[in-house]
């Protein structure tokens, strides 16, 4: 079957590119998915990750290798196995990145991606209720829901405390004034039934009665074939039967930062000792493919409250039986938003430029499961929790192949705290969040403080905490990084791979550095960006072969 787009991973950047890049009807386009379809109930409800979360079904369920900074733990790191993608099971946070993320991008050598540059494309993606604005935009396809009528009480009282502590406000982190305390936005809106809006849903779903736009899921991609420095079509499997698909124009790679350089190595681009080390033919030496791997990573401080929160509405059968029904009746209540509802960006120190610690304080509090078999629910009293991630991690890790099979997961190495500024950030959120536990609203509502517990106080100590209970934030991105050498990147700032022709990688493994926030909505800002740039291309090639065509 020859098609001409290929589109390896149906996430939250496949869904954009196959709806854009068949939009015109000139183009074929086949969309490719290990996964199955995403037609189960708990993708439409917003808390309907605490289902996903540990589901082998839908979740590839990763884990990294042992953290030596970490006591050796390995860190959980779910990735989606479904249409749709990690936007299917994430908790739907909108967040965009501060400006200087991307004018770092562009400073690095990748002309065009500076704020300046991926705003007009951000703006492209939203539904936003209050209207087009110098920020935001209005008539796209991913509604934007403000949290602020829908988020628990105690948010407010949060907000109240930072501001008591010193800090600002903001009522739009992805507006004009991204530091202080918020409640989050939400990839979803209350007034559309309260359901989850993933780009499959909002992008992908209306685009396939499109005739030119094929869709295959359960699909194990096991290489990109070549025709000498030419991408040329997909070799895959599915139920055991072997399958071929040839790319007329280009083969595009949006399999996330763990499986697209995964893939890459399996097809013989990437660093040559690990693939002679695996008998795999190289094709193209890439050193720089699984580089650069960056994450945010997660500690929670816990609170006994002397106040209701969501612990107490769903603690009990009985409560989730009424917040279920709430929610069936009128789209509304703690089922129809996330559990991460305020929070914001902060300065751990006020000599730093930009604020360099995201916050989470949520009115629901539980415990990472242990089993795989488990799921999230909330502690057994009345609680709620803060947590914190420094924004801009310095520390770098890798996706390395595990053998050459494509069963075989591949090698996930954080690398976390292997830096004197993570290391020090660790410390400043612990010491963060202590400062605006202090702030008397919040003292007011506080019972005590369950963990770390009032005896950790020294950074030694507080260190420690961070090394035993942190966790993946599951913002892995940069194992494919954008950059002008080859040597040191994988794709130029057109997401073209280095030395080859008809192969891009459109997903978060091209991020250059990591964004301050949560990731789905840079992906999607890359999507719709990488769209353009390929349909640009297709263009200019179009009229190139008119005019062979007429000296001819």
């Amino acid at each position: 079957m020859e098609f001409d787009y290929i589109i390896v991973g149906v996430g939250s950047a496949g869904c954009i590119l196959a709806d854009r890049l068949s939009e015109s009807g000139q183009h074929s386009v086949l969309l490719l998915e290990a996964g199955g379809k995403d037609s189960s109930f708990w993708f439409k409800v917003p808390v309907g990750f605490t289902k996903t979360y540990y589901n082998p079904e839908y979740n590839w369920m990763y884990y990294s290798q042992p953290e030596a900074q970490l006591n050796n733990r390995q860190l959980y790191c779910p990735r989606g196995k479904v249409q749709g993608g990690a936007g299917s099971i994430n908790a739907m946070i909108y967040v965009r990145g501060q400006p200087h993320d991307f004018d770092d991008w562009e400073r690095a050598g990748n002309r065009g991606w500076g704020f300046r540059d991926v705003l007009p494309y951000f703006k492209r993606l939203e539904a936003y209720p209050l209207g087009n604005t110098q920020y935001h935009g209005a008539d796209g396809k991913i509604s934007i829901s403000p949290m602020k009528d829908g988020a628990h009480p105690i948010c407010q009282t949060f907000l109240k405390g930072a501001q008591e502590a010193g800090f600002a406000y903001t009522d739009d982190i992805n507006g004009a004034k991204y530091e202080g305390a918020t409640i989050y936005d939400l990839n979803a809106l209350n007034a559309r039934n309260g359901e989850r809006l993933s780009s499959s849903f909002e992008y992908l779903h209306p685009a396939l009665e499109r005739k030119n736009l094929t869709v295959e899921c359960s699909v194990t991609v096991q290489r990109v074939a070549f025709n000498g420095k030419r991408a040329v079509g997909i070799v895959a499997t599915r139920n055991g039967e072997q399958l071929q698909f040839r790319a007329k124009r280009e083969v595009i790679l949006a399999a996330g930062a763990v499986d697209t350089p995964k893939l890459m190595q399996l097809s013989g681009l990437g660093d040559k000792a690990l693939l002679a080390k695996h008998g795999i033919a190289l094709v193209q030496e890439l050193p720089a493919v699984g580089k650069n791997l960056q994450d945010h990573l997660c500690v929670s401080f816990y609170y006994r409250a002397t106040v209701k929160t969501l612990n107490d509405d769903l603690r009990s059968l009985v409560g989730k039986v009424k917040a279920g029904l709430k929610y069936l009746v009128s789209r509304k209540g703690p089922l129809s938003i996330s559990v991460n509802q305020s929070g914001g960006f902060f300065k751990g120190d006020q000599s730093e430029a930009e604020p360099n610690l995201q916050l989470y304080f949520n009115p629901l509090s539980y415990r990472i499961p242990k089993s795989s078999k488990a799921q999230l629910e909330p502690e057994p009293y009345s609680g709620f929790l803060l947590c914190f991630n420094p924004t801009r991690p310095t520390s770098r890790g890798s996706i390395e192949i595990a053998s050459n099979k494509v069963e075989d997961a591949a090698k996930i190495q954080i690398n976390a705290l292997t830096t004197d500024k993570d290391l020090r950030e660790a410390v400043q959120g612990s010491k963060l969040i202590r400062k605006i536990m202090a702030a008397s609203s919040l003292c007011a509502i506080t019972a005590e403080e369950i963990s770390p517990g009032p005896n950790v106080t020294s950074d030694e100590a507080l260190l420690d905490y961070f090394r035993d209970q942190s966790g993946s934030i599951y913002h892995l991105c940069g194992s494919c990084a954008m950059g002008p050498d080859a040597a040191t990147s994988v794709v130029d700032a057109r997401l073209r791979v280095h030395g080859m022709d008809g192969l891009r990688i459109v997903d978060a493994s091209i991020f250059p550095n990591i964004t301050s926030g949560n990731l789905n909505a840079p992906t999607m800002m890359v999507a719709e960006k990488g769209a353009d740039m390929i349909l640009e291309d297709a263009r200019i090639d179009e009229a190139r072969e008119k005019e062979y065509a007429a000296l001819v």
